[in-house]
């Protein structure tokens, strides 16, 4: 009896060491997953489908430069065109940014699930990354939004003034108008940035014509599948322009008179570069410029 009790206690304790050994290891990443991977999304004409390695990274380049070890970076491919006769419109262009991007960190995600994500963008490539954060952002994206713990958006073209700015105060929203909705659970970690007298991320409120003309170029070319987040866009466009006294108002802003104080400040924008050059605007009083800051906010994520 005693030898039977010896046995069956034997046997008990070899099952728990049976099943012990038999347990699967806690999953973990595989070798070369990143602790960070930042997906950078360049500007109109700064890259291509196919695009030349002698070009570089534009704007870009200086945020992602000599991250600390463990930050992975991956550059999108899309057209960056604007204009029909370069092939894309804006808005198709923009939507194969957003695709190519969130194929990037699917890719990723499925094989390092340990990994975390950075979006950055500038103009045209803000535009797309910031899609793309507030798609992830509403919980139902390519990643749980969790896992985005950083977004950095230099000129974007949907700005609004509620986003989290770094630098002096600009008026008004991004051209092409805001987002509705916001970024979601990802707010707290994007951070825009908006030179003083850039239009693209700069609009007036009260400048209707320049926000009808950048919401045309957003939803150019998108497919049936976006009017129903284009529409909510388009419901507060109109609302603000018949607030503003209507058809009669739009007319003031192109009348004659209108137009030459418009075509003599766009001259004197686009002569500024102010638009092209965030390696030189400073964001803080110790003159830290955009893109070191995001290159050191990035870096302090990995």
């Amino acid at each position: 009896m005693r030898f039977g009790k010896a046995s069956t206690m034997l046997a008990a304790a070899a099952a728990v060491v049976g099943s012990i050994v038999a347990a699967p290891a806690a999953q973990a990443d595989p070798g070369g997953c990143p602790t960070l991977n930042v997906i950078a999304v360049p500007g109109t004409w700064e890259t291509s489908s196919t695009p030349d390695p002698e070009r570089g990274n534009g704007m870009l380049a200086q945020v992602t430069s000599g991250l600390p070890a463990g930050a992975r970076v991956d550059y999108v491919q899309y057209p960056a065109t604007a204009f029909p006769w370069e092939g894309d419109m804006y808005g198709v262009s923009r939507n194969r940014a957003v695709d190519n991007a969130r194929d990037l960190i699917a890719g990723t995600a499925a094989h390092c699930p340990g990994t975390d994500f950075a979006l950055v963008g500038y103009s045209q490539g803000a535009d797309a990354a910031g899609d793309l954060a507030a798609e992830i952002g509403t919980g139902l994206g390519v990643i749980p939004p969790h896992r985005l713990t950083a977004v950095g958006l230099i000129s974007d073209p949907r700005r609004s003034e509620t986003d989290a700015l770094v630098g002096p105060p600009v008026p008004g929203n991004g051209a092409g108008g805001s987002r509705v909705g916001g970024f979601g659970f990802v707010s707290p970690d994007v951070r825009t940035i908006c030179a003083v007298g850039d239009l693209y991320c700069s609009t007036p409120r009260e400048d209707y014509v320049t926000r009808l003309a950048g919401f045309l170029a957003i939803t150019a070319g998108t497919g049936p599948d976006a009017f129903e987040h284009y529409r909510d866009e388009a419901t507060i466009l109109y609302n603000d322009i018949m607030s503003a006294g209507g058809v009669p108002t739009l007319q003031l802003q192109i009348s004659p008179e209108a137009n030459v104080e418009r075509e003599t400040q766009i001259r004197e924008f686009y002569g500024s570069q102010i638009h092209q050059d965030y390696s030189n605007y400073a964001v803080d009083d110790r003159g830290t410029t955009a893109t070191v800051w995001l290159n050191n906010w990035l870096a302090s994520k990995v």
